[in-house]
């Protein structure tokens, strides 16, 4: 499994977005947090934006959608340049009628968990979906301390994804730093997101390649990726 990091413009300056962007070329993709004041407390972008970052940059957008109602607004998303669509569980009607949609739509299709949400009832979905995104904080702010006792779920995840013989990429959201990155890879996940860790340092770019290495190094030694 390839190592993959999304640097999360929560933590850039929303004045700059632009620039910001292109100070972390060589990421995987750019994680744009969709926040709507109701099903997180807080309030961040929406749609015009997500168009006008699409148009600035290269790097591929991985919107995550923490709103109400994401049945409806989900596939707008994807409409408006994202090529990664992620609506949480806990805010859809309808999973696999979303998931179908933002794929046939021409996005990836990824469901996200907040921490207290078990994966178990929801393995029979997976095959719809292209990731998962496990929660490591409460979604809604930016710069929260990671919880690790989320790490027993992202190893369960992982091992219902092998369980399946799923190409389902697996990512983490909430306190993935230096400090917690390589836990994290050796858990399962395989796609990180990193907020202040990558936008708080003084060289953005060389962060996104200093997490890389320490996610390589520490999926190379996890028991999931060489049994895979």
């Amino acid at each position: 499994m390839a190592v993959q990091i999304n640097p999360s413009i929560l933590s850039a300056d929303f004045a700059r977005l632009a620039e910001e962007a292109k100070s972390v070329e060589g990421a995987d993709w750019l994680h744009v947090d969709v926040m709507d004041n109701h099903f997180v407390p807080n309030l961040t972008l929406g749609v015009p934006v997500v168009e006008s970052l699409a148009r600035s940059t290269d790097t591929p957008l991985d919107c995550h959608l923490m709103i109400e109602d994401a049945d409806r607004w989900a596939p707008q998303y994807v409409e408006a340049g994202a090529s990664s669509v992620t609506f949480h569980v806990e805010a859809a009607a309808a999973p696999v009628r979303l998931a179908r949609e933002i794929r046939a739509k021409g996005a990836r299709a990824s469901m996200a968990l907040k921490p207290a949400t078990p994966i178990e009832p929801y393995e029979d979905l997976l095959p719809e979906l292209d990731m998962l995104l496990i929660m490591t904080v409460e979604p809604g702010f930016g710069g929260q301390a990671f919880l690790d006792i989320m790490l027993p779920k992202i190893r369960r995840t992982r091992e219902l994804i092998s369980k399946h013989g799923l190409e389902l990429w697996l990512q983490v959201d909430g306190g993935v730093s230096a400090s917690t990155i390589e836990q994290c890879a050796e858990a399962g996940a395989d796609v990180f997101v990193a907020g202040s860790a990558v936008y708080g340092a003084a060289d953005p770019a060389a962060a996104v390649r200093a997490l890389r290495t320490q996610a390589e190094r520490a999926t190379a030694r996890a028991s999931w990726a060489c049994d895979e």
